[in-house]
């Protein structure tokens, strides 16, 4: 089962504030760990919303708003993608994090396949593996 692992942004977070050397070492550490498991199948950190956008549709009309976002509790600041055994094995794993400043993370399995059921059809299961391939051969593409 895959999970993403969601993490919330902050104050610090939002304002550009980058870790401490310790706290980076404490995660390169976890993130060492994650990938020797075989748990870590990408994760990074992203910017403040002061860097993004976000895309409002409504009909065929769309509407691009420019960061910053004021509902912190709402954003993230980064994210991991998991492969793991269990829901538990995930929480086992988020209990190791290194955070100690008040941070939240959320967990959320990923659907896979068969949770579509017979609505996921042979041809669109075909198109699916399709446009996975091609990501995989892009990612690993020097651009």
């Amino acid at each position: 089962m895959r999970f993403m692992v969601i993490v919330k942004a902050n104050k610090d977070s939002e304002a550009g504030v980058m870790p401490s050397e310790q706290l980076l070492t404490a995660m390169g550490n976890y993130n060492e760990a994650l990938v020797d498991a075989g748990v870590m199948l990408a994760g990074e950190g992203l910017h403040p919303s002061s860097r993004g956008l976000r895309v409002r549709y409504e009909g065929t009309k769309r509407t691009v708003i420019d960061g910053p976002f004021a509902e912190t509790k709402e954003l993230i600041a980064g994210y991991w993608l998991w492969q793991v055994r269990s829901r538990e094995e995930a929480v086992e794993w988020l209990k190791r994090a290194p955070f100690d400043g008040g941070e939240e993370l959320e967990l959320r399995q990923v659907f896979e396949a068969d949770d579509f059921g017979a609505e996921l059809t042979p041809e669109l299961r075909e198109q699916e593996q399709r446009i996975q391939a091609k990501a995989a051969d892009a990612a690993a593409r020097p651009r």
